[in-house]
């Protein structure tokens, strides 16, 4: 189907269609635009709908009659799906799996984004099940895990152990272990002996293979940052410091070939969008960069799943390092060392944007263009890149 005409084009053509002079066709007028004359007349017969001269429905009504048609299909959908899920859970000895009913929703007409808006389900986890089926293990562990959940709901104050039994009763047999690995694991204590955490939060699992890792022959591990071009391999993480306002976190991506500072991203608030915001501005001023490595530690702004879609987005390759090993990304730490020393300590800070636009000021001014480092010949990483991107020129 092709592409609507802009509204500016239309209104444009009615007009010229309108003013015409004598001896000047509708088809010619039609022609000169390079549309059919047919679509001309429809055109000026809706203008003057619009403007009152012929009866009809003008643009207005039939967009609103389209859209209350669109709203009340919309809610006979949303209906059905109640109904439906309804008489599905009051069935007896059904397991409490609403994904199910979802497929059989969708082969009955009802989009599955209106069925899990509904029922408050989330899209993505509903489409890995519908790729890869449950096996028969799992749906066990899903009839002893509503069985336990029903016995909790009962009587809150029951250990695993009484859960157990009480699953047992209800024909769901499982040993003691078992009733105590599904409650666990779904955080279903006791109202009286609820085990707390050790020292905070568990750091989570990575979402990307450590490509930076190597394993020498003592087998240790140890990390090499090299790259022998622009946009190979770059480095992230964040840094926060305290203001009069609150505090400010900057997310620095560098890249390891020359050591600049490729984009970055600050904020008042540490989100996973500080960490897209950061990427995005690097993608932008470096151009290309499929295939380019970024490198981080397992902080969970950079496990989120709005950081893997801009690493899709842009084509790069992902990689985290091991938990609570600063070495695994020493490179930027040492760029965040320097920060600290010469800007973030030397004073304190009453708001956030006087600090914001020290540290710009020197990223771009200081360290991009005055600290010669000496791993680049005793250069600045814009003196580095310039002389490489000559020499790569005069190669070719």
């Amino acid at each position: 189907m092709p592409k609507p005409y802009p509204r500016e084009f239309r209104d444009d053509v009615v007009r010229v269609a309108r003013q015409r002079e004598d001896g000047v066709s509708i088809k010619q007028i039609a022609t000169d635009f390079g549309i059919s004359e047919t679509c001309l007349q429809n055109w000026l017969r809706q203008a003057d709908v619009e403007d009152g001269a012929k009866p009809g429905a003008t643009r207005a009504e039939a967009d609103e009659a389209r859209e209350l048609r669109k709203r009340v299909r919309l809610l006979e959908q949303e209906n059905e799906v109640l109904r439906r899920a309804a008489a599905y859970f009051a069935q007896a000895h059904l397991p409490k799996m609403t994904y199910p009913l979802v497929t059989e929703l969708a082969a009955d007409g009802i989009p599955v984004a209106v069925t899990c808006r509904v029922l408050k389900l989330s899209r993505q986890p509903y489409y890995r099940w519908l790729a890869d089926p449950i096996t028969n293990a799992e749906l066990v562990e899903a009839y002893r895990a509503n069985a336990l959940f029903d016995a909790h709901r009962d009587d809150p104050e029951f250990g695993h152990r009484l859960l157990a039994d009480e699953a047992r009763d209800a024909g769901e047999p499982m040993a003691d272990r078992t009733a105590w690995r599904i409650t666990s694991a779904n955080g279903w204590w006791s109202a009286f002996g609820k085990k707390k955490g050790r020292n905070g939060k568990r750091p989570g699992p990575p979402v990307h293979d450590d490509l930076c890792a190597v394993t020498d022959e003592d087998g240790r591990v140890r990390h090499e940052f090299t790259a022998d071009s622009r946009n190979r391999l770059w480095l992230t993480d964040i840094t926060e410091h305290r203001t009069g306002e609150g505090e400010l976190y900057l997310c620095a991506v560098k890249d390891v070939f020359s050591g600049k500072i490729v984009g970055y991203s600050i904020d008042s608030r540490m989100k996973s969008r500080l960490v897209v915001n950061a990427i995005n501005n690097a993608a932008a001023l470096r151009g290309d960069v499929a295939g380019c490595v970024l490198h981080s530690d397992r902080g969970s702004q950079f496990r989120s799943r709005k950081v893997i879609r801009v690493l899709a987005r842009h084509r790069m390759v992902g990689s985290m390092g091991r938990v609570g090993a600063a070495g695994d990304n020493a490179a930027m730490e040492s760029f965040f060392a320097l920060l600290q020393k010469n800007v973030l300590n030397r004073r304190s800070w009453a708001t956030r944007e006087e600090l914001r636009i020290a540290i710009v000021t020197w990223i771009e001014r200081t360290y991009h263009r005055r600290r010669r480092q000496a791993r680049l010949g005793r250069l600045t990483p814009v003196e580095f890149e310039t002389i490489m991107n000559q020499n790569l020129a005069l190669a070719a």
